[in-house]
Parts: structure tokens; sequence; C-alpha cells
């Protein structure tokens, strides 16, 4: 229970940050901790993971969309810290594709 607090909180915090607001991720970050909230009621068997029938029927909309991208080792599962360090990589800079540099 105390973890999941901690997630929550992690999330709330995401939410409310000037960095998301600039780069339209407020949005995001308020979809996953909604879905946060939902996901002990998406998990029918309580085993702490989603499984994808799980999501697709369950109240968390935004797990449901980003499944496959969560579940970043195709374990066919999600675990909520999957859920939390998805949507901190939505918040981290992408790096620049290198550029090819002249040859003459």
């Amino acid at each position: 229970m105390r973890h999941t607090v901690l997630i929550i909180a992690a999330l709330a915090a995401f939410a409310v940050t000037a960095s998301h607001a600039q780069t339209g991720l407020g949005a995001i970050a308020n979809q996953a901790q909604n879905s946060m909230k939902n996901f002990d009621i998406a998990d029918k068997n309580k085993d702490g993971l989603l499984t994808k029938e799980e999501a697709e029927k369950g109240p968390v909309p935004f797990i449901r969309a980003h499944f496959d991208a969560i579940d970043k080792n195709h374990r066919g599962v999600v675990s909520k810290q999957d859920v939390v360090d998805y949507v901190q990589s939505l918040q981290r800079p992408q790096a620049a594709p290198a550029t090819a540099g002249s040859t003459h």
C-alpha cells in the first residue's frame, strides 16, 4: 500500500511541474495518474500486475492505449512501476538524431 501511495504521489508531482505544461505532458501525466488510481480495480486477480486483457476490460484507458509501450520487456503484463517508468520516459528530452558529417 505504501508503495502505491508513493507512486501516485510521484505521478502527481509530475503532473504539476512546469516542464509538463511546456511540453504538453501534463495531460499525459493526469491520464497516467487516473490510471494508477484505477489500476487496483482493473487488477481482477489482485496480483499487482495488469495483463493486456485486464487493461482492456478495466477503467485504465491510459494503460490500455499505451500497454505495448509500457510493457517494454514484452512480459505480457505491466506493473505500477512500469507505468511510472513509461511516464518518466515521456518527460525525458529525446536525443536529436546524429547528423551525417560532410566528407568534402
